[in-house]
C-alpha cells in the first residue's frame, strides 16, 4: 500500500510537468505539419490551465493582505494570452511546472534524513516474561523496570541500562559511523541499533519519555512546519514587483509595443526567488539531522546562520555534567555519612546533575536512604523536603556561614570545586564538595565557533565566581556571569539580544526560560523530553558539544547558498528584463531563458546538501 501511494505521489508531482511538456511538443509538431491554429489552441489551453490556479492563488493572497512575487507569473501568463503569444504562455506554464516539480524533488531529497528518522521509529519490543520466555508487546506497554531483549540489527525501543556487554551502532542518531562498545549496567538510548549479538537490558523510561520519542517529535515538527525563510521572496517582492512593472511599462511606452512589456514579465517570473531559498535552507536542516542535530524549522536555521553572540551554560554544557563527590565536610558534632545520607534522601527526586552525583556517592557508600516528603525544587537554588521528620534543604546558601563552613568554602574556591550546602532545620549541617571536569571538546568547539563568526561568547552559571572563572579561563570565553539564577539568565539573554542576534545553549530545566527568550535556543541532551528540549529551536540528540559548531557552520553555509541563489537568479532576471525591454528578447526566447535560470539556481541551492563544514580532528567520545 505504501509503495503504491509513493508511486502515485511521484506521478502526481511530475504529472503536470510531463503533461505540459507533451502539449508544448505536440503543438510544435502541429505547427510544422498541420494547421497552425490547432497548435495555438493547444498552447493557449496550457496557458489558461496554468493561469487559472495561479490567479486564484494571487487573489487569495491579496484577500489575506499578502503581496507576493507570484503576481508577476500571473501577469506574464495573462499578457501572453492578450497579445496572442500562446507558445510563450505555454513555455511559462512549463517553466512554473518545472519549478514546482524540482521543488518537490529537492524538498524530498533535503528532508530524506528526517523522514528516515520517522520511518525507523520502533513499534514493538521484546519483553522477558516471569517464566523466562519472551513476548512481543506494543511499545506503549513497556514500563520502567521491564527486562527487554534486543536482537541483532534491531532498534533499541526505549531508554534503559544494559544487563550485559553490547555493541551499539549510533550512526542514525548521532552520525558516528563506528560502533560503540558498552559494558554491563551502562545507559543505552532508544533509537540506536544493536550491531552485535542479542543482549538484555532493563527499561528506565516509558516509550513516550525515551530519547527516540523526543527525536521523532522534533523531526515531525521540522518536517511539518513551513520555513519562515520562504517569505524572503515576499520581502523582496516589495521592491522587485514594482521594479518589474516599471521596466515593463518603460519598454511599452518607449516602443509602443505591448509585446515588450510581456517579454519583461516573462523573464521576471520569480521561480528562482520562490524556490531556491527554501530548498537551500531545508537542505541545511537535513544535513544537521544527519549529524545528530534536529532544527525545528528552516527559520531557526536561517537565524542561527546570522547569529553573532553566544551565551552558554556551564554545567553539563561546557563541563561533563557528571560531577563526582570529592569530599563530604560535616559540621562539628555531625557525621559526614549522615550529612550525605540526608542530602541524598532529598535529592532522590531531583533530575539535576549534582543531585545525581550525590545519590550515586551515597549508593557507593551503601547508605540507606529515607523516602522524602513535601519535596520542592527551586531551579538555581536547590531542593528541600522533610526527611524522617526533619526539614532538609540542599543547594545554595544565602545566610552567613559559621567559621568552619567559611573556611571550607574558601578552600573549595581555591581548588575549583562546587559546594552544595546541607541545611537541617535551619542550621548548616555540612557541605558536599564536587568536581565537574571540563569537556574534552569544549576548548576546540569554542575556538571553532569563533571561526564560524561568533564575535562575543559568554558563560552563564549559578556557581560561585572562583569556580566559574576557573572554567572560563580554560575554555577562553569573553565574559563569565556567576551566581546566575534562571531569571538572571533570561535578563542577560534579552540584554544581549538588543545588540546582536543571540544564541543560548543549555541542558537543564533552569535553562529553559533563557532558551525560550533567545533568538535561537539550543538544548544539549538526547532525551528530547526535558523542559529545555521542549522550548529549544534546535536539539543536539547526541551529548557532544562539537556538533553545535558543525550546525552553526551548516547554517551559515546554507544561508549563504540561499541568498546567493536568490540574488543570482534575480540578477540574471534583471539583465534579461533590460534586454527584453530594449526589444532584443522576444517572449518565447525569454521564457526558455528563464527556464534555464530556474534550473541553474535550484541546482545551486542543492549545494547546501554538502560542503561548508570545516574538517576537524576527531574528539574521542566516551559513551554513557
Amino acid at each position: 500500500m505504501k509503495s503504491w501511494l509513493a508511486r502515485w505521489r511521484g506521478w502526481w508531482e511530475w504529472g503536470p510537468l510531463v503533461g505540459l511538456g507533451i502539449v508544448v511538443v505536440a503543438g510544435g509538431v502541429l505547427w510544422f505539419t498541420g494547421p497552425r491554429w490547432s497548435a495555438e489552441l493547444l498552447w493557449a489551453a496550457a496557458t489558461v490551465g496554468t493561469l487559472l490556479p495561479t490567479a486564484y492563488t494571487v487573489i487569495r493572497s491579496l484577500f489575506h493582505r499578502h503581496f507576493g512575487v507570484d503576481v508577476i507569473a500571473a501577469l506574464a501568463l495573462l499578457g501572453a494570452l492578450v497579445i496572442g503569444e500562446y507558445l510563450a504562455g505555454a513555455v511559462i506554464a512549463l517553466m512554473l511546472a518545472t519549478g514546482r516539480a524540482l521543488e518537490e524533488y529537492a524538498q524530498r531529497r533535503a528532508t530524506r534524513d528526517l523522514h528516515e528518522l520517522l520511518s525507523r521509529a520502533p513499534r514493538t519490543a521484546k519483553r522477558r516474561t516471569a517464566g523466562g520466555g519472551v513476548e512481543v508487546v506494543d511499545l506503549e506497554a513497556v514500563r520502567p523496570g521491564d527486562r527487554l531483549l534486543v536482537g541483532p540489527g534491531e532498534v533499541v525501543a526505549v531508554d534503559g541500562r544494559t544487563e550485559e556487554a553490547a555493541s551499539i551502532d549510533e550512526s542514525v542518531v548521532t552520525g558516528e559511523s563506528r560502533p560503540v562498545e558498552l559494558g554491563p549496567d551502562r545507559p543505552v538510548a532508544s533509537g540506536v541499533v544493536n550491531a552485535g549479538a542479542a543482549f538484555g537490558m532493563r527499561a528506565t523510561e516509558t516509550a513516550a519519555h525515551s530519547t527516540y520519542a523526543g527525536i521523532v517529535r522534533l523531526a515531525q515538527e521540522a518536517t511539518a512546519r513551513k520555513a519562515p525563510v520562504v517569505r524572503l521572496a515576499d520581502r523582496y517582492a516589495a521592491a522587485f514587483v514594482p521594479f518589474t512593472l516599471i521596466v515593463a511599462g518603460l519598454g511599452w511606452a518607449v516602443s509602443g509595443s505591448f509585446g515588450r512589456a510581456v517579454a519583461v514579465l516573462v523573464v521576471a517570473t520569480p521561480c528562482p526567488l520562490l524556490l531556491a531559498t527554501p530548498i537551500a535552507i531545508v537542505s541545511g536542516v537535513s544535513r544537521a539531522a544527519r549529524r545528530g542535530v534536529l532544527v525545528r524549522d528552516g527559520g531557526s536555521l536561517e537565524v542561527l546562520g546570522r547569529a553573532r553572540t553566544l551565551l552558554v551554560d556551564k554545567t553539563g554544557t561546557l563541563t561533563e555534567g557528571r560531577p563526582a563527590t570529592a569530599e563530604t565536610v560535616a559540621a562539628p558534632g555531625r557525621s559526614p555519612d549522615e550529612v550525605l545520607r540526608l542530602a541524598a534522601s532529598v535529592e532522590q527526586l531531583s533530575q539535576h546533575v549534582l543531585a545525581t552525583a550525590i545519590v550515586r556517592e551515597a549508593a557507593a557508600r551503601q547508605l540507606k536512604l529515607a523516602i522524602p516528603e513535601e519535596v520542592t525544587e527551586e531551579p538555581g537554588w536547590g531542593v528541600s523536603g522533610r526527611v524522617e521528620g526533619r526539614r532538609v534543604r540542599v543547594g545554595q546558601v544565602s545566610a552567613e556561614l559559621p567559621g568552619w563552613a567559611e573556611q571550607t568554602r574558601q578552600r573549595a574556591d581555591r581548588e575549583g570545586m562546587s559546594a552544595v550546602w546541607v541545611d537541617v532545620e535551619g542550621e548548616v549541617a555540612g557541605v558536599l564538595l564536587l568536581r565537574d571536569p571540563v569537556r574534552p571538546d569544549a576548548v576546540p568547539t569554542i575556538d571553532r565557533l569563533r571561526q564560524a563568526g561568533f564575535t562575543r561568547i559568554l558563560m552563564l552559571t549559578g556557581d560561585q565566581p572562583p569556580v566559574a572563572e576557573r572554567v572560563a579561563r580554560i575554555v577562553r570565553v569573553d565574559e563569565v556571569v556567576p551566581l546566575c539564577r534562571p531569571e538572571d539568565k533570561v535578563e542577560r539573554v534579552r540584554a544581549e539580544s538588543e545588540h546582536a542576534v543571540t544564541v543560548m545553549v543549555g541542558d537543564g530545566i533552569n535553562d529553559a526560560p533563557a532558551l525560550a527568550a533567545a533568538d535561537v535556543g539550543v538544548a544539549i541532551g538526547a532525551s528530547g523530553a526535558t523542559a529545555s528540549a521542549e522550548v529549544a529551536d534546535a536539539v543536539l540528540t547526541v551529548d557532544r558539544l562539537d556538533r553545535l559548531a558543525e550546525t552553526v557552520e551548516i547554517a551559515r553555509y546554507a544561508r549563504r547558498i540561499a541568498v546567493q541563489s536568490a540574488t543570482g537568479g534575480m540578477g540574471l532576471a534583471v539583465i534579461a528584463m533590460i534586454v527584453a525591454a530594449a526589444g532584443a528578447l522576444p517572449p518565447v526566447a525569454g521564457a526558455f531563458l528563464q527556464e534555464g535560470i530556474d534550473v541553474a539556481v535550484i541546482l545551486n541551492a542543492l549545494r547546501a546538501l554538502s560542503g561548508g563544514v570545516r574538517a576537524q580532528p576527531t574528539v574521542p567520545h566516551q559513551p554513557g
